[in-house]
């Protein structure tokens, strides 16, 4: 009898969620501009993006996720006082923190900050 746990490589962790908060933002409430920042964002990480979904409150505001084969980028944005909230979280081989800078330029600020979660850390 063989084990199987000798063939499984140990994961640091099984993926990583951005939390990322967005200040001083310009262009939060067009759902255009929104869907290309996400559409860049996720070429820039290496992700596949297999469904993205954008909704437009009146009288303002956008919530949208981008569904990735490799999990997600969410978003949800107070136009009327320049916030966003982005959740990004990714596994396998890309690279999550690519989208900031692409996020910085699409709404036109170097105010965000980010925190890193490790998830399903196995160690």
């Amino acid at each position: 009898m063989h084990s199987t746990e000798a063939q499984i490589p140990e994961l640091a962790a099984a993926g990583r969620h951005l939390i990322v908060d967005l200040e001083g933002g310009t262009g939060l409430d067009d759902p255009d501009r929104i869907e290309a920042a996400l559409r860049a964002a996720v070429r820039a990480t290496g992700a596949r993006l297999l469904h993205l979904h954008l909704h437009r409150f009146s009288p303002q505001g956008v919530t949208g996720v981008a569904l990735l084969a490799e999990s997600h980028i969410t978003v949800h944005t107070w136009p009327e006082i320049g916030y966003a909230a982005f959740d990004i979280f990714m596994c396998g081989d890309t690279d999550p923190e690519a989208a900031i800078p692409v996020l910085a330029r699409a709404f036109e600020t170097d105010q965000l900050s980010v925190r890193t979660l490790h998830r399903g850390a196995t160690g």
